[in-house]
C-alpha cells in the first residue's frame, strides 16, 4: 500500500469518502504483548475526533488499576475529546483463577456482552474497545456466532475492536483488519516479571 492508497478498489458503487467512513471490525490477536495497549492507542485517536468510546474489560480485575484507564478517564472528563465509558464485568478471569465460581464469571461475561449489544443496538459509542473479549468466546462463555452475527449486523458508524489471544477463526473472517501480536523475545523469558509503566 504505497503512500497510503489501496492495491485494490472494488466495483461497489461507493464513494472514496464512502468507502473510507466504512465501521471498521478491528481484532488484534496472537500470543504476543501489546494488543489492548494498540487498542488504547486507537482508543486516544477516537478520543481525539471527539468520538464516544465505551471500553468493555471482560477478564480483568475491577480492582485492577491500569495506566491506560487512568489516562483516558481524565481525557474523558476534560470535556475538550469524546467522552469515555469504562466498563469491568466482574472479578475478572485471566490466567489465573480469581475469586468466584466458573460459572460466576460466565454470568458476568454473558451480562457484559448483553451490555454491548445493548449499546450497539442503542448506537452509544462511536468506537467500542471488547478488551480480553476472545477469552469468553473461547471458554464457551458467549457464543461466537452471535457475537459475529450481532457485530456484522451493527447498525450506524460503530467501530469495534477486539482484544485477546487465540481470536476464533470466524471472527477473525469476519473482521475489517486483524494484527496478530507475535512474540520475538520478552524480559519473562529471562525471569523477570512485568513493571510499574511497562505493564501496568
Amino acid at each position: 500500500m504505497p503512500q497510503g492508497k489501496p492495491e485494490y478498489v472494488p466495483r461497489d458503487g461507493l464513494t472514496t469518502r464512502e468507502r473510507r467512513n466504512r465501521p471498521l471490525l478491528v481484532v488484534h490477536t496472537g500470543p504476543g504483548k501489546g494488543k489492548s495497549t494498540a487498542a488504547f492507542g486507537l482508543a486516544l485517536r477516537a478520543w481525539n475526533q471527539g468520538w464516544p468510546i465505551g471500553v468493555f474489560q471482560f477478564v480483568k480485575s475491577a480492582k485492577w488499576r491500569i495506566g491506560e484507564e487512568a489516562a483516558l478517564r481524565v481525557l474523558g472528563e476534560s470535556g475538550q475529546g469524546g467522552t469515555v465509558t469504562w466498563n469491568k464485568m466482574g472479578e475478572g478471569w485471566s490466567w489465573i483463577q480469581r475469586p468466584g465460581s466458573e460459572a460466576d464469571h460466565a454470568a458476568d461475561a454473558r451480562e457484559g456482552w448483553e451490555q454491548v449489544k445493548r449499546d450497539l443496538a442503542a448506537e452509544t459509542y462511536r468506537l467500542y474497545v471488547l478488551d480480553e473479549f476472545t477469552y469468553p468466546m473461547k471458554w464457551g462463555w458467549v457464543d461466537v456466532d452471535d457475537v459475529v452475527a450481532t457485530l456484522a449486523a451493527r447498525p450506524g458508524a460503530q467501530h469495534v475492536v477486539v482484544t485477546g489471544r487465540d481470536a476464533d477463526p470466524r471472527l477473525l473472517e469476519a473482521a475489517d483488519l486483524v494484527t496478530e501480536m507475535t512474540k520475538v523475545k520478552h524480559p519473562m523469558d529471562r525471569g523477570q516479571k512485568g513493571q510499574k509503566g511497562i505493564e501496568w
